[in-house]
């Protein structure tokens, strides 16, 4: 994504009518110049979503404009921004900030510890630490997101889903990839209700061929497929691939009843 922002938008309140998909309110509202794949992020309006992007693709700059359009288009509404620590939600946070401030609104927060932002309609979007013990309190979130998912732990996951249940939200979670273990993971693999974009480097039009040909000689393949390939890999200590241990697991042979070899 080109971030630089369109010059002279006009600046409006949260009365308008705003744009009628994500993609259109990036470009006109917030000055962004999303590429294709980016447009299909922000457009899309499914319950549940995973982006499995390379880095520098542009995912925080997506995730804020998701949350602002989210506050900005629904009264309201509750946003909460997770990722594995409270500096990199702050961040995200600062990214709508500065969106907030080309539609022309106070970038305020709600006066609470967290990061935040509130809207004039009553929308608010929450920055939260990555600790599962502080943060759980929240309720009827309108939208969930998850930044760099695959480095939040699963109790963090787990503490987070019950804050979509009132308020029926939507969850989006977006991140490079990391070991074959873990809620993201487990879900990319096997989730059948989420819609899942992957975009790796070469697919990326802002990174060059000859940056990715440098930076896959010096990290090596196994960091380079990870960080610029979206590909999953086994952390390196176990004694088999994970897919040789899925692959032996067949449902098809019932258990042992060791009570009823006892017995006999």
């Amino acid at each position: 994504m080109d971030t630089t922002f369109v010059n002279e938008l006009p600046a409006r309140d949260c009365a308008v009518e705003a744009a009628p998909d994500g993609a259109e309110f990036a470009r006109r509202r917030l000055g962004l110049r999303p590429d294709e794949r980016q447009e299909e992020v922000l457009r899309s309006e499914a319950k549940r979503g995973i982006l499995l992007c390379t880095r520098q693709w542009g995912k925080s700059t997506i995730a804020a404009a998701k949350a602002v359009h989210r506050a900005f288009t629904r009264p309201e509404s509750l946003v909460l921004v997770a990722s594995p620590t409270y500096r990199q939600s702050g961040e995200l946070v600062r990214k709508a900030a500065g969106m907030m401030r080309r539609l022309g609104l106070p970038a305020r927060g709600d006066g609470g510890p967290d990061a935040s932002l509130v809207f004039p309609n009553g929308s608010r979007i929450v920055g939260l630490p990555g600790i599962e013990g502080t943060v759980r309190g929240f309720s009827a979130a309108s939208l969930l997101l998850i930044d760099e998912a695959s480095r939040v732990h699963d109790g963090m996951y787990k503490a987070l889903r019950p804050m979509l249940a009132v308020g029926d939200g939507d969850l989006w979670m977006m991140s490079t990839p990391w070991h074959r273990r873990g809620f993201f993971y487990e879900a990319w693999e096997h989730g059948a209700d989420w819609m899942k974009v992957k975009v790796p480097a070469t697919e990326c039009p802002r990174i060059s061929k000859t940056f990715l040909e440098e930076e896959r000689s010096a990290l090596g393949a196994m960091w380079f497929d990870r960080e610029y390939m979206c590909c999953f890999r086994d952390e390196g200590s176990g004694y088999f691939p994970r897919e040789v241990v899925e692959g032996a697991i067949a449902n098809s042979v019932a258990p042992l009843d060791f009570g009823r070899i006892w017995r006999d």
